[in-house]
């Protein structure tokens, strides 16, 4: 876990003891929850590109579409395809929000926090884009994603993506971006600890089995870590 005082520097750092235990949940509809619950907490409207205060979403009927992209489907001959796909995308996420912390933050936590997110982040999209390549040559370079309705693989949309990377605009480097960033990164890694648990159930692969352990592990530290900041920071 984090750091026991909450404005202690993050250290980055894989936890050695066992990842804790994710709720083994249908994750169509745990994602159904955590993007309203997402959207209320960023003060978001209910119509895409309406800005409340600093913050927007990006994309029309974005929980909707976020919903769908996040049901990885049945464990079947294409399930670690589309995990793959639609991880590295939900990372990329967190690159660009990563990327935007470092340059409107003042917080050496949360920078240092930051700079955590982009390495770790990065190098596992580097991992998984290599594993896409040697795993399925034959597939399209087109990310594919489950339609739940239609019971079928098709291919990511622009907006879909969109809706997996949880885009929403961070607003200026004012004095309450940091809690904006916190608002925003707290359900974005529930997201990926939902997707990872769901790998674990499904996948038959020792390295996806890995790579999800190490999801749950790190990222949880990081919520914790966060929500702690955020308490002594913000009060809430």
């Amino acid at each position: 876990m984090g750091p026991d005082h909450p404005g202690q520097l993050y250290n980055g750092s894989n936890p050695s003891s066992s990842s804790p235990e994710v709720p083994k949940v249908t994750i169509i509809a745990s994602l159904s929850r955590l993007l309203p619950l997402a959207l209320l907490t960023l003060g978001l409207g209910a119509c895409g590109g309406v800005q409340l205060g600093s913050l927007s979403s990006s994309t029309s009927h974005q929980g909707m579409d976020h919903a769908h992209s996040m049901d990885l489907g049945p464990a079947d001959a294409t399930y670690d395809l589309r995990f793959l796909d639609a991880m590295v995308v939900h990372h990329q996420g967190a690159v660009t929000m990563a990327e935007t912390a470092l340059k409107h933050s003042q917080r050496p936590e949360i920078r240092q926090l930051a700079e955590a997110m982009l390495a770790s982040q990065t190098r596992e999209i580097d991992q998984m884009q290599a594993w896409r390549k040697a795993w399925y040559p034959q597939a399209s370079a087109t990310p594919i994603m489950y339609h739940a309705e239609m019971a079928h693989d098709m291919p990511m949309t622009g907006e879909m993506a969109a809706a997996m990377r949880m885009d929403v605009d961070l607003g200026p480097a004012d004095q309450d971006f940091d809690r904006r960033f916190l608002d925003a990164m707290v359900p974005h890694h529930q997201g990926a600890l939902t997707m990872a648990a769901d790998l674990q159930a499904k996948t038959q692969r020792p390295e996806l089995k890995a790579l999800a352990a190490d999801i749950i592990a790190v990222q949880t530290q990081e919520i914790d870590q966060m929500q702690s900041w955020r308490q002594a920071w913000y009060g809430s």
